[in-house]
């Protein structure tokens, strides 16, 4: 699939960030660069979800993760694995989460959480109040309202990068455990 909108000229970005990307520039931050405003509030958004208190932060990345590989979103999928072996991660577990419902790596909690992401992520919803409560009890009021927020964000992320055309920039290739394909 070939970019729909160009990439942009970065006039004014502090790339003292890329960093976070392995000094690389990330394609949807090229790609959206056309509206500054629009790609600033979503990385602040994004930047600050991550720094929710309520869920843990492995359950947020399997959230997201699972999010791109429902959608669809190569890049997505390519940036969570890379920036969950950062965040120190089982490379092993979080490379099966394209496949989460036929391994066997994933704690029920786990497994929950990323089917509430696919539940989220289907056209019409299709979350339960049995997943509801469980998710509830474990987690609690406000790590439910979080996780929703969450996943909901990870769908405004990936659904922008597949619309655009932008795909995997190669982030994970250097990790020393491929992703699983899904099935």
């Amino acid at each position: 699939m070939a970019l729909r909108v160009q990439k942009a000229e970065m006039t004014g970005f502090d790339e003292s960030k890329l960093a976070l990307f392995g000094g690389q520039v990330p394609e949807p931050l090229e790609v959206g660069w056309h509206n500054p405003p629009v790609m600033e509030a979503a990385l602040e958004f994004g930047m600050k979800a991550d720094t929710w208190p309520a869920v843990d932060a492995r359950l947020k990345s399997f959230a997201h993760m699972a999010v791109a590989a429902y959608v669809g979103c190569s890049w997505c999928l390519d940036i969570g694995y890379f920036t969950a072996l950062n965040q120190d991660l089982d490379p092993a577990v979080a490379s099966q989460v394209p496949r989460w419902r036929e391994s066997d790596a994933f704690s029920p909690l786990e497994r929950d959480v990323m089917e509430y992401a696919e539940a989220m992520s289907s056209t019409p919803l299709t979350v339960t109040d049995e997943l509801s409560a469980r998710l509830l009890e474990a987690l609690g009021e406000a790590g439910l309202i979080e996780l929703t927020a969450y996943v909901a964000f990870s769908n405004f992320s990936t659904r922008n990068n597949v619309a655009l055309g932008i795909e995997s920039q190669g982030f994970s290739a250097n990790c020393e455990v491929p992703l699983a394909t899904a099935p």
